[in-house]
């Protein structure tokens, strides 16, 4: 087996974007609204399966590759508990975010497994890659306790002021690791480009769906926000905790091993390691993964050969490579599944 090159698959969304992901990517920006490129995906955006599966060059849909194949791929001969045959372990994407992003939330594995037919909910984590403008900044959690009600009166009026001043607003810039769990509101900034790992699934409550183009009716999951709120935590955050939410690499460092991008509670679920050769080369061990060049140009080399890759290009690595090593001038991100995987408990 050996890495697979992986065509773009940028795509649509009811937000602004995309310039700096069609720009590094080295393809054209295909409307104001493509914000998202989905890498290696093997599952498809929530109520359209046409949308979000990955292809290979040739045009047949990379899932089916996996499929044929699941213990060469991931190591295991099946993914998570009831999830599908081409079941990787993680979703990878890039997110260009050309205006602030809804406030939303994403299910746990409780609430998913209990109202949405999944042994996955969607937790989720950024790596900051460039940002832009006077305040970049995202926003995680509520800072003081929320009553439910409340919340419920405030999304039903699109109350956007309200929800953005409850919640933790966090400066970001390049090389910041934000962990975001399942259950908590969240939101990016305006002029954010990142790496975003999540969970495996497509799934979305909208808590603020009027400065996107989508409606109340497709902001619950189908489930009604009687339901769908329920899945949203109304604990406060506080500051101890946000700190271990967050975690910095310096985006120039180097090092002859893998360097963490994202903080140390993001393992169970996800893991995103950056690999920046000090001269030799870094090791890698072996596991699925999708490795996102960076930066610069250099080699993936395994027992059986050697890949020469350059800036923007994106690979799906196979666990039959084995172990791997990377060398060169580059700064390569490597998206895992999480520690224990495909074990969920």
């Amino acid at each position: 087996m050996q890495p697979v090159l992986m065509p773009p698959n940028i795509i649509d969304h009811f937000y602004l974007g995309g310039e700096r992901l069609a720009a590094f990517r080295n393809t054209v920006q295909s409307s104001e609204r493509s914000p998202e490129e989905w890498l290696a995906a093997t599952v498809h955006r929530a109520g359209d399966p046409g949308v979000g599966l990955s292809r290979l060059a040739d045009g047949s849909l990379f899932a089916k590759l996996v499929e044929a194949d699941p213990e060469g791929w991931t190591g295991f001969a099946h993914g998570g508990p009831g999830a599908g045959p081409a079941d990787t372990g993680l979703l990878v994407k890039f997110l260009d975010a050309g205006q602030r992003l809804p406030v939303h939330v994403h299910p746990t594995r409780s609430f998913a497994l209990d109202h949405l037919h999944s042994c996955y909910g969607k937790t989720e984590a950024w790596h900051i890659l460039d940002v832009r403008g006077d305040d970049p900044a995202v926003w995680v959690g509520f800072r003081e306790d929320v009553d439910a009600g409340e919340l419920a009166a405030r999304v039903d009026a699109q109350d956007s002021e309200w929800l953005l001043g409850h919640m933790n607003k966090i400066a970001v810039r390049p090389g910041d690791g934000i962990l975001v769990p399942a259950g908590q509101p969240h939101a990016t900034g305006a002029g954010i480009f990142l790496v975003e790992v999540q969970e495996p699934t497509d799934f979305s409550i909208l808590l603020e769906w009027s400065v996107t183009t989508a409606t109340r009716d497709e902001s619950h999951l189908d489930l009604g926000f009687g339901t769908a709120l329920r899945g949203v935590s109304h604990r406060a955050v506080g500051p101890d905790e946000l700190a271990t939410l967050r975690h910095h690499l310096d985006p120039a460092a180097r090092d002859g091993g893998l360097m963490r991008a994202l903080p140390a509670a993001a393992d169970a679920f996800f893991r995103v390691e950056v690999a920046a050769p000090a001269g030799g080369s870094v090791e890698v061990p072996r596991g699925f993964a999708v490795a996102i060049v960076l930066d610069g140009s250099g080699e993936v080399g395994w027992s059986g050969g050697v890949r020469s890759m350059t800036k923007g290009q994106v690979y799906a690595v196979p666990a039959g490579l084995g172990d791997w090593t990377v060398s060169g001038s580059t700064r390569l991100a490597i998206c895992r599944p999480g520690v224990g995987w495909p074990d969920l408990t």
